[in-house]
């Protein structure tokens, strides 16, 4: 009887230690939350920042975001890469050779 009775204080010695670290951790992890949000709005970061821009509110843009052309390159092949292609008399290497060769 008397064990039983100490194992249940141990018991809920436990479960109260436990239960009190989970506390601080949901306390540390609303307040990284917090903070995170605090910093990931550039609206807050401007105005706490005192920039030329905090007052009006506007975000800094990139000089190319009104361009009407932009990313252009990108879906150009490009020419030195090789590529494969099955069929002995249209592929890259056959071509070299009746250019280097032949004419």
């Amino acid at each position: 009887d008397l064990l039983q009775a100490e194992l249940a204080k141990i018991r809920a010695e436990r479960e109260k230690a436990k239960a009190k670290i989970a506390a601080e951790e949901a306390a540390e992890e609303q307040s990284r939350m917090e903070e995170a949000a605090l910093i990931g709005n550039p609206l807050l970061n401007a105005s706490a920042s005192g920039s030329a821009s905090a007052g009006s509110g506007k975000l800094k843009r990139r000089w190319n975001d009104d361009v009407v052309f932009r990313n252009q390159a990108k879906g150009e092949p490009d020419p030195n890469k090789k590529r494969f292609i099955n069929d002995t008399v249209r592929n890259d290497f056959h071509k070299r050779f009746l250019n280097k060769f032949i004419r």
